[in-house]
C-alpha cells in the first residue's frame, strides 16, 4: 500500500523527471514540494525499498516502472476529478486543483474507472493536460508554445502550462479560455511580449504569460 505522502513524492518525481524516467536531485524535489532535503532523502529511501524508485546517492532519483505507474494513476485520478468538478458540478477551472489534490488519493480503482466511464472517457483535463488511461499511458500534447508561432499565424489554445489559480484567474479576467482561436499580430523583441487577437479583442501579453500558452495549429 502506497501512502498519501508517498504518492505526492512519486507525482513530484514523475513531473520533474519527464515521467520519472530521468534522475532528479533531492534539492529539486524539496523545492517542488516545499520540504527539507533531509526529509526528501528519507522518503526516497523508503520508496526505493518498495521498488518504486531508483536512488543513487549524489546522482538523484528516478522511478521504477512500478513507481511510474503508481504516479501516473494518481495523476489520472486528479485530472478525472477536475473534469468532473468542472463539467458536472460547474466549478471554474481555477477552483478545482486544490479539491482534486484531496480526491486524487482515493484508493478504489473501481470508482475511478466508473468515473472515467461516467465522464465518457475524456482525454484531457480542463487545463488541457492529457489524462493517463488505466495502464498509465497517454498521448503527448500536440501543440506548440505561442512564442514559436510566426507573426500573422493563428492557432487554438489547447493547453496552459501554469494551472495555478492565480494564472487561471488572469486568463478569466482577460477572457482567454481553451478552444479560443488566437492570432499573433506582432512580436516585441525588447521584452518578448506579443500582440495577439482573439475573436473578441486585441491585447498585449507578456513573455511570462506567453510561455504558458500552447496552441494547436
Amino acid at each position: 500500500m502506497v501512502t498519501l505522502s508517498e504518492e505526492n513524492y512519486l507525482k513530484a518525481i514523475y513531473h520533474l523527471g519527464k515521467q520519472g524516467k530521468e534522475a532528479v536531485s533531492t534539492n529539486a524535489i524539496a523545492e517542488h514540494i516545499e520540504s527539507k532535503a533531509s526529509s526528501v532523502t528519507d522518503m526516497i529511501k523508503k520508496l526505493a525499498t518498495k521498488n518504486l524508485a531508483n536512488y543513487i546517492k549524489y546522482q538523484g532519483v528516478s522511478l521504477t516502472e512500478e513507481g511510474r505507474l503508481a504516479a501516473a494513476l494518481v495523476i489520472r485520478k486528479h485530472r478525472l476529478w477536475e473534469v468532473f468538478l468542472v463539467n458536472k458540478l460547474n466549478f471554474s477551472w481555477d477552483e478545482v486543483h486544490d479539491i482534486a489534490e484531496q480526491l486524487e488519493h482515493v484508493k478504489s480503482l473501481q470508482l475511478v474507472n466508473k468515473l472515467d466511464a461516467f465522464l465518457e472517457y475524456p482525454t484531457h483535463d480542463p487545463h488541457g493536460d492529457p489524462i493517463p488511461d488505466k495502464d498509465g499511458n497517454y498521448s503527448p500534447i500536440k501543440s506548440i508554445n505561442i512564442l514559436e508561432i510566426d507573426t500573422g499565424k493563428e492557432g487554438v489554445l489547447s493547453f496552459v502550462k501554469d494551472s495555478s489559480d492565480v494564472f487561471l484567474r488572469y486568463l478569466n479576467k482577460n477572457h482567454l479560455a481553451l478552444g479560443d482561436t488566437i492570432k499573433v499580430l506582432d512580436f516585441e523583441p525588447f521584452d518578448n511580449s506579443l500582440m495577439i487577437e482573439t475573436t473578441t479583442k486585441k491585447m498585449i501579453i507578456s513573455k511570462e504569460v506567453a510561455q504558458n500558452l500552447y496552441l494547436s495549429v
